[in-house]
């Protein structure tokens, strides 16, 4: 394992970060701060916006188009990014969907599927073809988009608690078993994100953002540019003895 030294500057000049969801909310912004960083970002979206980042970071940043839901599309675009870059060092598991916050009776089998396949089988079959590479390299950091509803209900309907609940898990195993091969893992569990994808909530008079505001501790919502910069910090050298922790930025939600 690469030796860790909680001082060194510029940590993440040339190294290569894997986002999905790159194509706007907290995935962009993830992505935005480690080029600032001096990353290289290979960013995957399944909405064109994301070539949008290529066009302001032309020399190191790179975007594909494509459906994470498919599991060879997920393949394919890890095979390209170290074809291209020959590594992965940090992978940022971001894309994620909405349910409408439907209950059961009223979440049908595509819904499910499409939630589920989005925002956990997804992280499966990306983080699965990435971590051979990192394995090999005794090396590597995978910073998973877990949720407050990871954590309690409440959070989104009956397919989006559980994907996320399962994300929770799904990181908590896969730091117990590969901590000790130089693999660092990780979560982040946001609460209220203003975020395209929370946009239904401001819609119109805004009444359910306001709501939301009212609930949360420090009255607000957070800007995905401060989950991005937890996640700069989770993919440093100072969080190294950090494993398998899921953590909460809520405003103070979960302390109610």
């Amino acid at each position: 394992m690469e030796d860790r030294d909680p001082m060194k500057p510029n940590e993440f000049t040339g190294k290569v970060v894997f986002v999905t969801g790159v194509a706007s909310g907290i995935g962009l912004a993830q992505a935005k701060a480690f080029l600032t960083a001096g990353g290289i970002i290979f960013g995957v979206d399944k909405k064109p916006q994301g070539a949008e980042l290529k066009e302001e970071f032309p020399a190191t940043s790179f975007f594909l188009m494509g459906d994470l839901e498919e599991a060879e599309f997920c393949r394919q675009a890890v095979a390209q990014c170290l074809e291209k870059f020959g590594r992965i060092d940090i992978l940022l598991n971001t894309a994620g969907v909405l349910d409408d916050y439907r209950p059961l009776m009223e979440t049908d089998e595509t819904l499910w599927r499409h939630i589920l396949g989005t925002n956990l089988d997804s992280m499966f079959h990306l983080t699965k073809a990435v971590l051979p590479t990192m394995l090999a390299r005794k090396n590597g950091t995978i910073i998973n988009m877990a949720s407050i509803a990871s954590l309690v209900a409440g959070g989104g309907g009956i397919a989006y608690t559980t994907s996320k609940h399962a994300i929770a898990g799904f990181t908590k195993q896969l730091a117990l078993d590969y901590a000790a091969s130089g693999i660092h893992v990780a979560a982040i569990a946001p609460g209220a994100i203003q975020t395209p994808m929370n946009a239904a909530d401001f819609a119109g008079e805004g009444k359910m953002a306001k709501w939301v505001a009212d609930e949360t501790p420090v009255k607000r919502w957070a800007q995905p540019e401060e989950v991005a910069n937890l996640t700069l910090f989770l993919a440093s050298e100072q969080a190294s003895y950090l494993q398998g922790n899921i953590l909460p930025i809520d405003g103070g939600w979960l302390l109610k």
